[in-house]
């Protein structure tokens, strides 16, 4: 039986351009796309200002920056399941960059690393889905960025972004090249804590950043390992004091810490402004404060900038243990776990009139253990210790591998 076999070769020398085909009814028209093709709807590409009524340009053509339409990747809806962008490693995202390889994915859409052929630098590229809310979503976020950079002129703290635009009905925001994520290096290192001294500082950084939103009215609502990054990818071995030397696994014995601990923050597509209502649910679980989960529940109550420092309290205490503080996925549970760690929650937060807060309090107190799931529930919050006594084996530990490796 004949049998046909694909192989993929770099065939450089064909033409991959499209074939003439019939014009799609999304597609412009050629008087349209020409008078369209030198403007961006007010937008100035690269100095990030935007002049006209409405910054985000009709999704008539692909792009509308100057040059890009007749310079660009050939013109196709490079639209993939639930509004991804679909690509090829290689190809153009406009006429100006070229895509290298696909850093990461989430419910916004992907990041892309790109060469931007103008400077020669390295960029990030976050290329949103092209759906409204996502796309009315990436707009805020170019809001915030823009007023962070025009506030933060050393680019010390958080991500710098360099310029967006609407490519394919996808916005498109290019940022600075930063190295990996804290949680990239607790992933490579098999969820291993990192030194004292390297949590004390990143945890200044951290804070001085969160000040520095806070002082603009800002609030992140979305700080986690995922969304904290170095900002050099360069990194050193050492030896793991939590592995036995006498150990054979040599990749086990030893992990990576970073060469600088110089960080930046990310991702801030769910900042909020101080006037905004606070009552919707905000953060990823393991870093939710209690008055965001409560917030929903009990009139009157609300979150504020202190949910941003709850949020880097989880954050440098799974630094220090190398696990997640509070690792549940059920409100009740999570709040018995918050209860077990610190202490019992303010009354402010459990005296409130809510329909809904009876489900999680009742008679001025937190239903725990009675309104438990399950018994693994129970036994899931009892076996986590105070924190004091929590962060004191944490420092033991440390000592105890000085004193190891002091030869």
């Amino acid at each position: 039986m004949e049998m046909d076999y694909v192989t993929e070769f770099p065939h450089t020398h064909m033409d991959f351009r499209p074939r003439k085909r019939p014009r799609l009814a999304w597609e412009p028209t050629q008087a349209l796309a020409k008078a369209q093709s030198g403007i961006y709807r007010g937008q100035d590409v690269g100095s990030v200002t935007s002049y006209g009524p409405s910054r985000v340009p009709s999704d008539h053509a692909c792009v509308f920056v100057k040059g890009l339409v007749q310079n660009g990747s050939p013109r196709r809806r490079n639209v993939g399941k639930d509004g991804h962008y679909t690509f090829v490693l290689g190809e153009n995202l406009s006429s100006r960059y070229k895509i290298l390889r696909k850093l990461g994915e989430g419910t916004f859409g992907q990041v892309l690393n790109c060469l931007d052929r103008e400077t020669g630098e390295m960029v990030a590229i976050k290329v949103v889905r092209s759906i409204k809310k996502y796309r009315d979503a990436a707009m805020t976020e170019i809001d915030v960025l823009q007023l962070l950079k025009k506030n933060d002129k050393s680019g010390r703290r958080c991500v710098q972004i360099r310029s967006w635009f609407d490519y394919c009905n996808h916005i498109c925001i290019v940022f600075e090249m930063l190295g990996p994520s804290l949680y990239d290096f607790l992933l490579k290192n098999n969820y291993r804590s990192f030194p004292v001294d390297l949590v004390r500082e990143i945890g200044r950084q951290l804070l001085e950043c969160v000040a520095f939103m806070h002082e603009l009215r800002l609030i992140h609502t979305d700080l986690k390992p995922e969304n904290i990054l170095f900002i050099s990818p360069e990194y050193i071995k050492i030896p793991d004091y939590k592995v036995m030397p006498q150990s054979t696994n040599e990749g086990t014995f030893y992990k990576r810490l970073p060469k600088s601990s110089a960080i930046k923050v990310i991702d801030f597509g769910s900042t909020a402004f101080e006037h905004q209502d606070h009552n919707y649910i905000v953060s990823t679980r393991h870093y939710r404060a209690p008055e965001v989960i409560l917030g929903s529940l009990i009139s009157g109550l609300g979150w504020s900038y202190p949910c941003d420092i709850w949020s880097v309290g989880c954050i440098l205490v799974e630094l220090c243990s190398g696990e997640t503080l509070f690792q549940t996925h059920e409100n009740l549970e999570h709040l018995a776990m918050m209860e077990r760690v610190l202490g019992p929650l303010p009354q402010h937060m459990l005296k409130r009139d809510g329909k809904h807060a009876e489900k999680y309090v009742k008679r001025g107190r937190l239903d725990w253990p009675e309104g438990a799931t399950s018994r693994e529930s129970i036994k899931a919050v009892l076996k986590l210790p105070h924190l004091q006594y929590g962060l004191q084996n944490i420092a033991v530990t440390g000592l105890q591998a000085e004193e190891r490796f002091a030869f």
